[in-house]
């Protein structure tokens, strides 16, 4: 395909026709793609030409033609520049019907025939996220606390983070007016100075706790036991940290963890079970829909009692312990060693005896299994965006469990992986369920049964 006569910063009006999996807009230039910023199906722009590549460009929208009927007028542009919220300004319930033609898009040109169910959206979309990471820096000679324009480096200062739990948003403003009296300095990312690099906030729905995280370039910050009494004068506030992260990265957190007042941790419940949560503990950002996302999981299990089950990429362990109740005994597999004492101790607090939790690769944990005749019944997998690893696979085509539970956050890798494991799997539907309102993310849970 002969690229097209455009180059950076032409001026063109363009025709919407679709939406990419980022949430932009996809136009068509003599068959030559397009993405554009601000700019759904259906729509007419004056857009300016930001990037050509090789196969495909990028483009702003400078200002509207023709309007969507399902353009959401009155939600500030800031979200969908700053990436915090990229769909804010399509309607939601279109941005639900977004996320179940990506999955069935997906699905169709790998020929894997699996029915999409509608994704679960919610009731309020808005102010939902538990846990926030918001970029200090320094404007104007203030330390001043928002977002990132996107695909930049450029502080846009913000108050109301638009998707983040009100309460959050006030105690990131209420910390960073603390930080203001003692004249603590913002990070200055051009120059390496400064202090504060991130203020970090999460705060447990069903208990109301709050833990604060301090990510400073530094280790001496003046004044950081009347900053600390600070920010504990909010009784909702159980735990405050300082983090040190002195290299330059955009990493948020570095190795140094101290805590500077309070308990270590923060409680909240899942499915009438409780969770400790640390400051690094991968812990599900949407509560409301994490009871709705598991409860399914727990469902496509199809648990009668008698099972064996294997929870892997456990984590804190809250898939596993959220159905012991119902399996006789489950196994949680985890490479990373905090996390599995936290599961370990989840199961403490819980009272749960038929658990118990492994550090160590799945794949490597299902091969001894195979090697000693165990039978895993029920796999459930909850994978990082980059899906199953192939070895995994493998080792699931050896021991063979009569179910898995394939909980997802990326369709297409969720597709690479069902398509190689279709050989022995049948896949009844895969049901997406809406996580993260307002963005382009999407969580799914598939059924894979034994042939």
């Amino acid at each position: 395909m002969d690229k097209p006569n455009i180059k950076k910063n032409d001026k063109l009006e363009l025709t919407i026709n679709d939406l990419s999996y980022e949430g932009k807009g996809v136009a068509k230039v003599d068959d030559f793609t397009l993405f554009v910023d601000n700019a759904l199906p259906d729509e007419t722009v004056n857009a300016v030409i930001t990037k050509v590549g090789k196969s495909y460009g990028f483009a702003r929208t400078l200002d509207i033609i023709k309007k969507s009927p399902h353009r959401v007028e009155d939600v500030d542009n800031v979200y969908v520049r700053t990436g915090i919220a990229p769909l804010s300004h399509l309607a939601y319930s279109q941005q639900l019907l977004f996320k179940q033609h990506q999955i069935e898009t997906g699905y169709q040109k790998a020929h894997l025939d699996v029915k999409v169910n509608e994704t679960l959206g919610m009731e309020d979309p808005f102010h939902y996220r538990n846990k926030a990471q918001v970029p200090v820096r320094q404007i104007d000679g203030k330390l001043t606390t928002g977002f990132y324009r996107r695909h930049s480096h450029e502080l846009i200062p913000m108050e109301d983070f638009l998707i983040q739990d009100a309460k959050i948003d006030a105690e990131i403003l209420r910390v960073r007016d603390i930080l203001r009296k003692y004249k603590v300095k913002g990070y200055d990312e051009e120059n390496h100075k400064g202090q504060i690099r991130t203020i970090m906030v999460r705060r447990a729905y069903y208990t109301g706790e709050i833990m604060v995280v301090l990510v400073s370039r530094v280790r001496d910050i003046s004044h950081y036991k009347d900053i600390t009494n600070e920010i504990l004068a909010n009784p909702d506030v159980k735990s405050v940290y300082l983090n040190i992260n002195e290299k330059q990265t955009n990493v948020i957190l570095g190795k140094e963890m101290l805590l500077l007042g309070g308990s270590g941790y923060i409680d909240d419940e899942i499915l009438g079970h409780t969770y400790r949560i640390s400051p690094r503990s991968f812990y599900q950002v949407n509560p409301t829909q994490t009871q709705r996302l598991y409860q399914l999981a727990i469902d496509k299990a199809d648990l009668k009692g008698n099972e064996t089950v294997v929870d892997a990429y456990s984590g804190i362990g809250t898939i596993g312990l959220s159905l012991a109740d119902k399996a006789k005994k489950v196994t949680g597999i985890e490479v990373i060693k905090d996390a599995v004492e936290d599961a370990k101790r989840n199961a403490d607090i819980n009272g749960i005896k038929n658990a118990d939790f492994v550090v160590g690769k799945t794949e490597y944990v299902l091969n001894d299994w195979a090697k000693d005749k165990k039978k895993v019944d029920v796999l459930m997998v909850d994978p990082p965006r980059k899906g199953l690893a192939a070895s995994l696979i493998d080792s699931i085509h050896n021991i063979k469990p009569k179910r898995i539970v394939y909980i997802s956050c990326n369709p297409a890798t969720l597709t690479r992986d069902l398509k190689a494991l279709s050989d022995i799997y049948d896949m009844t539907d895969t049901t997406p369920v809406d996580m993260f309102p307002m963005t382009n993310h999407i969580e799914s849970v598939t059924q894979l049964n034994l042939k």
